[in-house]
């Protein structure tokens, strides 16, 4: 039923747009903060605590150590609360007090327990932001949507996580601390007047039942059947075995941790896996830009820090404008093209890269021009692979939740889902700049991507195989060697 007696502003604070840029604007909020910080350390070290040279590096390691551990650890349990909670908001808003508090502590902490601290409580915030976020998202436009919607988030959200290294080294030179923390502030202030003011659909359609858009993940069909029906498929004429639900059946006696907590039991499941490979190489890709760009412009170019960041624009532009393309067609065509043809297309783009190295332009510009030009194909397939490993882990867990009614709870286990996206897509952060770093150091810049290029290669392979299930032809030659 609904009631007159409704919140303030009830139809644009529930909004499907409003929602979305809240997420939006939290999940880029806590991916810039982190960024902009990370320059600062070595300077607050030696400058606050007094550290000698020989010790900074092993300090700032450990710090940025302290987040992805943070993340990684509270993750899980996170998204265990948030699907046991009447609303995520709440969870949503710890969050937000979190990354405040950590910030709060940057800013003004003398020592090295004080900036520990701080990094734990940024780390925590990022999985709360990570999980309880985009749950909320599926609440609000449901599975035939994901592709799109988290495509052009992450376009918005990726730029910041870029770019936020070089801004914060140029506003530290330029300003200071003061100009670092005071637009950090600026943009927890803009974060935490949003979350205060987000309503989300099932609380909404409490007061008013027309603010429903999207149903309950469960009310949704599989994207195979979506599809189907799209294509003109009919539903008892799938593509799929016709016992397709029992194969997500759980079976019966699970021990206690399973039936306590279900989705892990989700977690043999061969495409959630491969799903959850494609987020953290696509975490590790990113981070892999995000170490190694800068070191390399200087020492190709001698850039400094400020035209170093102007190199990401060339990286950031093709991301940002076909991230909702990207996520359209996963949309509409489904997640194993954008995973098969994404992380293929890389392997060349990234291969590419060791041309400027190899200084085959005649001049210094045309090299510059060259690795830009380089830089914007990678970022292209960038924009391929943003949405895929999302949808598609959705899709699977969705398929448990339908085929085993009662067992994830009143809420479903979708906030314990992007719980453990998050543990990956941190892990993937945290092990892209130790790899490429590595490897630099030890094998150079053009080897290097070679490696990349050749993980990104295997991701291909076995997003063939099994994102968004076995592929077709297999299917067909199966069933060939059943009929003869």
């Amino acid at each position: 039923m609904s009631s007159n007696k409704h919140p303030l502003g009830l139809r644009w604070r529930a909004n499907t747009l409003f929602i979305i840029a809240t997420v939006a604007i939290g999940l880029f909020t806590d991916l810039f903060l982190y960024g902009l910080v990370v320059p600062v350390l070595p300077f607050m070290l030696r400058e606050r605590i007094g550290l000698p040279e020989d010790k900074i590096q092993s300090y700032v390691s450990g710090l940025l150590a302290a987040y992805a551990g943070a993340s990684v650890v509270c993750s899980i349990p996170v998204g265990i609360i948030a699907d046991r909670t009447s609303s995520r908001r709440l969870p949503f808003l710890c969050g937000l007090a979190a990354l405040l508090a950590a910030t709060l502590l940057l800013s003004l902490g003398q020592n090295i327990p004080t900036l520990i601290i701080a990094r734990v409580l940024q780390g925590t915030s990022a999985a709360v932001v990570w999980t309880v976020g985009l749950a909320m998202i599926l609440d609000t436009v449901g599975p035939e949507n994901l592709g799109k919607v988290i495509g052009s988030i992450f376009s918005i959200i990726s730029v910041g996580e870029l770019m936020a290294p070089v801004l914060g080294g140029v506003l530290y030179r330029k300003t200071g601390y003061a100009g670092v923390f005071g637009l950090g502030a600026g943009l927890l202030g803009l974060d935490f007047i949003m979350r205060i003011l987000v309503i989300e659909k099932k609380v909404a359609i409490r007061y008013d039942e027309s603010l429903a858009v999207a149903k309950n993940p469960r009310e949704h069909g599989s994207r195979e059947e979506e599809s189907d029906s799209r294509d003109g498929v009919s539903e008892e004429e799938p593509l799929l075995p016709k016992n397709e639900e029992e194969n997500y059946r759980i079976p019966e006696g699970q021990n206690r941790l399973v039936r306590n907590l279900p989705i892990l039991y989700c977690l043999l499941d061969a495409r959630l896996l491969v799903a959850f490979l494609l987020a953290f190489v696509q975490a590790a890709l990113l981070a892999t830009f995000d170490a190694t760009l800068p070191t390399e412009a200087q020492t190709l170019f001698d850039f400094d820090s400020l035209k170093a960041g102007l190199l990401f624009v060339a990286l950031d532009v093709p991301f940002l404008l076909l991230g909702p393309v990207a996520g359209w067609a996963v949309d509409r065509y489904g997640t194993k093209p954008a995973a098969v043809i994404g992380f293929a297309y890389l392997v060349p783009t990234l291969i590419l890269l060791r041309l400027p190295s190899a200084k085959i332009a005649p001049t210094r510009k045309t090299n510059i021009i060259l690795y830009c030009a380089l830089l914007s194909l990678n970022g292209i397939g960038l924009a391929i692979i943003g949405s895929p490993s999302i949808v598609e882990a959705s899709d699977v867990v969705q398929k448990y939740d339908k085929a085993n009614p009662g067992v994830f709870g009143e809420n479903g286990p979708y906030a314990q889902l992007y719980g453990f996206n998050s543990l990956v897509f941190s892990a993937g952060l945290t092990f892209g700049p130790i790899l490429s770093g590595t490897l630099r150091d030890s094998i150079g810049y053009s080897n290097m991507n070679i490696v990349v290029a050749s993980i990104s290669g295997l991701t291909a392979i076995l997003s063939f195989f099994f994102i968004g299930g076995p592929p077709r032809i297999l299917e067909r030659w199966q069933r060939g060697r059943q009929d003869r």
